[in-house]
């Protein structure tokens, strides 16, 4: 079933943290609309799950277990997405993770962790997808951000900064 708000049947989408959250949200929105769906994440349990619930849709859609903060490992899932799916339309740059620690306890390791996931990420997924969506004469690159990037908080540091 499509939603008559939104036509995007023949459309694929990449979601990146989609196999939760917010990111489950909008790949069950995707797919309502008729995309066809990569679900991407690290947690293979919670994708493959989430990939049943978008199928029952009547989409296609795979789960791409992928460390988005490795170039290789997303220029792999790009390409993979591409010969299961056919064709890359939308990216949802949507993966997150938070360390909670005020800014004089977090660690060069925590900060780099939380913006390589945040920040970084959404960099090296919209660069591989690049060439597929010029090829296709064009598409979407969502990128989620947070009320904290506006507030901040003495909790998450590198978080706001990412977002």
């Amino acid at each position: 079933m499509t939603t008559k708000l939104f036509d995007l049947k023949g459309k694929t989408a990449i979601v990146t943290g989609g196999n939760g959250g917010i990111g489950l949200g909008i790949a069950r929105g995707l797919a309502e609309a008729g995309a066809d769906v990569a679900v991407v994440g690290r947690n293979e349990d919670k994708s493959k799950a989430a990939v049943a619930e978008l199928a029952s849709r009547g989409v296609r859609a795979i789960a791409v277990a992928t460390d988005v903060t490795d170039k290789e490992a997303v220029g792999r899932m790009v390409e993979r997405v591409k010969g299961e799916l056919g064709r890359v339309d939308i990216l949802v740059n949507n993966a997150g993770i938070n360390i909670r620690k005020p800014p004089h306890a977090l660690e060069l390791e925590e900060w780099s962790s939380v913006i390589d996931t945040n920040l970084t990420s959404a960099f090296l997924c919209s660069k591989a997808v690049h060439p597929a969506m010029k090829a296709a004469g064009g598409g979407k690159i969502i990128n989620i951000g947070s009320m904290m990037s506006i507030f901040g908080a003495s909790f998450a540091p590198a978080y706001a900064a990412s977002k």
